[in-house]
Order: C-alpha cells, then sequence, then structure tokens
C-alpha cells in the first residue's frame, strides 16, 4: 500500500504576501513611509518600485509585497530642490519636474533660451549635485493643438451647427463632415464655436438630393481627433462606419442638446423641406430628438459612424438627454455614402 504523505507546517510560516502591481497601493505604502523615507513609485524594467532612503523602509515595502530600490534622494529633498526652481519660472523653453524613477529633479532646455537665462538656470540646478540633471533638447516649446472632435459647435458668420465626424483620405490627411445646408449663404469658411479658433474650408458639399460638406483642416495648430463628445466633456473614439440597420439603437451628439437614446425608425426616408421646396433622399429617420444648432451632428452606435444630422420636427420645448420622445424624429444622410464617394474613412 502506498505510504500516507504528510506535509508539516511550521506555526510560525506565513504566506509570502500578494505580489504589489496596484500604482495607488504602491503610493500607499510609500506615504505611510513618509516622504523623508520614500522617493516616489514608477516603473523600472517593467516592475512596479517604491524608491526608499534606507533599509528598514526597503523592508516594509517588501513585507507589502513590493520591490523597493535604495534611493539617495527623499521625495522630500527632490520636491524642495523643485520648488526652489520655480523661483526662476518665467523662463521661456524652459521645463523642471521630478523624475522618480531617476531620483533627480529634471531640467531641460530647448532651444530659444538666452545664454543669460540659461546661465542662470544652470547655477541654479548645479548647486544640488547629481539631485539635478540638465538636458538639452531641441526645437522650441509650443502650447498644444486645438482638439477637434464629432459633436462639437461651428460656427461660420453667425450660422451655428455641428460637426459630425473627424475622417481622413488615403495620405492621412484630414477632413471634418458637417451638413451640407449649413453651407448655404457661402459659409465655407468654418469656426470652432468655443474659441472661435479657424477650423477649415469646405471643398465639397451637397444639398438636394443629399445633405452633406466635407471641411478641410488648414490650421496646423487644430488636432483633429477620431472621437466623438458629450457635453460633459467626455469622448467616444470611433473605429469604423457602416450602413444603419432598421430598429437599431443609436445616439446622437450636438452642440445644442443631446438626446442620447433612439432607434432607426427608417433606414431610408425621402424628406421633403419647406424652404425652396428642398427634397432629400435616402435620408435615415430615428426617434433622436434635435434642435436649431445640431445641424450637422454625429449619429453613431457604440464605435461605429452612421450619419449626419439634417433635421428634424423642431418644437419649443427641449430635447431630452436620456430617452427617445414619442412626438419627435430627426433625420441623417449616410455618413458611409460621403465616405464612399469622397475615398475618405473614420479614424
Amino acid at each position: 500500500m502506498g505510504g500516507l504523505l504528510t506535509v508539516l507546517v511550521s506555526p510560525g510560516a506565513h504566506a509570502a504576501p500578494a505580489a504589489l502591481t496596484d500604482p495607488a497601493k504602491a503610493a500607499a505604502v510609500a506615504a505611510e513611509l513618509g516622504d523623508d523615507r520614500s522617493a516616489g513609485v514608477y516603473y523600472k524594467d517593467g516592475r512596479l518600485v517604491v524608491g526608499v532612503t534606507d533599509e528598514a523602509a526597503a523592508g516594509s515595502v517588501r513585507s507589502a509585497g513590493g520591490t523597493a530600490e535604495v534611493v539617495t534622494h527623499s521625495a522630500n529633498e527632490l520636491d524642495s530642490i523643485h520648488a526652489e526652481l520655480d523661483r526662476l519660472a518665467g523662463i521661456p523653453n524652459t521645463t523642471w519636474g521630478v523624475d522618480p524613477s531617476s531620483n533627480q529633479v529634471s531640467v531641460k532646455i530647448f532651444d530659444g533660451v538666452s545664454t543669460a537665462d540659461r546661465a542662470r538656470l544652470e547655477r541654479a540646478a548645479t548647486l544640488h549635485g547629481d539631485a539635478v540633471r540638465i538636458e538639452r533638447r531641441s526645437g522650441k516649446l509650443e502650447p498644444a493643438a486645438y482638439d477637434m472632435r464629432g459633436g462639437v459647435g461651428i460656427v461660420s458668420d453667425d450660422w451655428l451647427c455641428s460637426s459630425a465626424f473627424n475622417v481622413q483620405n488615403n495620405s492621412g490627411e484630414k477632413f471634418m463632415l458637417t451638413a451640407g445646408h449649413c453651407t448655404i449663404g457661402q459659409n465655407f469658411t468654418w469656426y470652432r464655436y468655443s474659441g472661435t479658433i479657424k477650423l477649415g474650408t469646405v471643398t465639397d458639399w451637397s444639398y438636394e438630393p443629399g445633405d452633406w460638406a466635407v471641411v478641410d483642416y488648414t490650421n496646423p495648430d487644430v488636432s483633429p481627433l477620431g472621437m466623438v463628445q458629450y457635453r460633459d466633456g467626455t469622448s467616444s473614439q470611433i473605429t469604423a462606419s457602416r450602413w444603419v440597420s432598421d430598429g437599431e439603437k443609436v445616439k446622437r451628439v450636438g452642440t445644442t442638446s443631446q438626446d442620447l437614446d433612439g432607434i432607426v425608425l427608417q433606414p431610408s426616408t425621402t424628406v421633403n423641406y419647406p424652404d425652396e421646396g428642398v427634397t432629400l433622399y435616402n435620408m435615415v429617420e430615428t426617434s433622436l430628438c434635435s434642435k436649431h444648432g445640431d445641424s450637422g451632428g454625429a449619429l453613431f452606435a457604440g464605435t461605429t459612424a452612421l450619419g449626419i444630422n439634417s433635421g428634424g420636427n423642431y418644437l419649443d420645448y427641449a430635447c431630452g438627454n436620456t430617452d427617445a420622445q414619442t412626438d419627435r424624429v430627426s433625420y441623417y444622410h449616410p455618413v458611409q455614402d460621403v465616405l464612399l464617394k469622397k475615398d475618405l474613412r473614420v479614424f
């Protein structure tokens, strides 16, 4: 018969602590040690590390399941140096900040700094020995580009509309889609409604039998993003486009209102607008409400672009922000039609 295998465990033995992989928990361990004994949390060779200034502190980190590295300068010392350098704030084309992974304050000097300013900054930095690292970088610092997303308000000669989707051609050149009727009256140059930042110029458009326009981004300070933006400032990435399906759930964004949840009522509808007897064909009808200013906004499902807002039955009261309203409908030009016509794609 087989023997009985007995495993004896010492009463004083304890299971090893779980590996510390959550940055927030690692930061809590460092905070418990205090800024005089810790030196920040960082990744090194793919591992989460807590910098410490003595072996006893390192033991505390290891007891919590973390990886410790004994370093020379504490978080308190580096923060103090950072604060001292802040007295030199205002020198253009320079930056400085604490770099926990190198256990130093990193000072970067870009092109365009005068000889006198560079000397001032270098003198202040060298007073702290190896606690400060000075780097020379090429180029000049510039403000970040203005982000542009679908659903954001756009204006041209006081005409308010909304952007639908940012798209690009095979060369990577970026364009914005909006409603074609927004260009009536020679509204060809468009600006962002917030901040009146110039965006670009209409390159092609249609208002009867369709309702779409393509705006070429001509301002290099604008950064078109492949997203749609909600009213609370959050965004959703768009990764694909297609034709709609009857009865599918859809969402809409625009600058004047949002009625976020609705369905496709008819995937191909003929719309007869009263103004100048305009008739649009193959438009998507939805249960979503829309208001003046929402024209050109985005219709989508998840991460998929579906349509460009054309209009609806406008009433005096506001649209809802949750569910569709039974007496309201809105119409959209299929985005896939424009993309195929103009050889464009979402990104």
